[in-house]
C-alpha cells in the first residue's frame, strides 16, 4: 500500500499561513512588554487560528465541515489585519511594514478563498456522482 504524501501541511494555503504565523511572531517581539499579554497575545492566537483551523479542517470527513474551518480562518485573518491596525495606530510598527503584512494576509485570504471554492465545488461535484 503506498502512502500519500498530501497533507494540509501541502496546501499553498498552509505554507504561506504558516510563514505570516511565523512573521507575526518575531514581529512581535519588538512589542513594548506591557502589551505581551494584549496586542502581541492576540495577533500571535489570531496567526495560529489560521493555520490551525486550515489543518483540522483538511482533518474532517466533510467538505462542509472542511469549509466551515476555512471560514473561521478567514475570519482569523480579518481579525489580524485589524490588530495590525491598532499595532501601527500604537506606533508599534511603521505603515510599511503595516502595508507589506497586509498585502500577504490579503493574498493569503484570495489563497483560502480559491480553496474554499475548490471544496464546494468537490462537494457539489460528489452529490452528483
Amino acid at each position: 500500500m503506498s502512502e500519500n504524501k498530501s497533507t494540509f501541511e501541502t496546501l499553498e494555503v498552509w505554507i504561506k499561513s504558516r510563514e505570516m504565523r511565523n512573521r507575526i511572531s518575531e514581529l512581535s517581539k519588538d512589542f513594548s512588554s506591557e502589551e505581551k499579554y494584549r496586542l502581541t497575545d492576540q495577533m500571535i492566537r489570531a496567526s495560529r487560528s489560521v493555520t490551525a483551523n486550515i489543518a483540522e479542517g483538511y482533518g474532517r470527513y466533510h467538505y462542509q465541515e472542511n469549509i466551515q474551518f476555512c471560514r473561521i480562518a478567514r475570519g482569523s485573518l480579518f481579525e489580524l489585519v485589524d490588530h495590525l491596525t491598532a499595532a501601527l495606530d500604537e506606533n508599534y510598527i511603521d505603515e510599511e511594514i503595516y502595508r507589506n503584512i497586509k498585502s500577504d494576509i490579503l493574498e493569503i485570504i484570495r489563497l483560502l478563498n480559491g480553496y474554499i471554492k475548490y471544496l464546494s465545488t468537490r462537494k457539489r461535484d460528489k452529490r452528483v456522482e
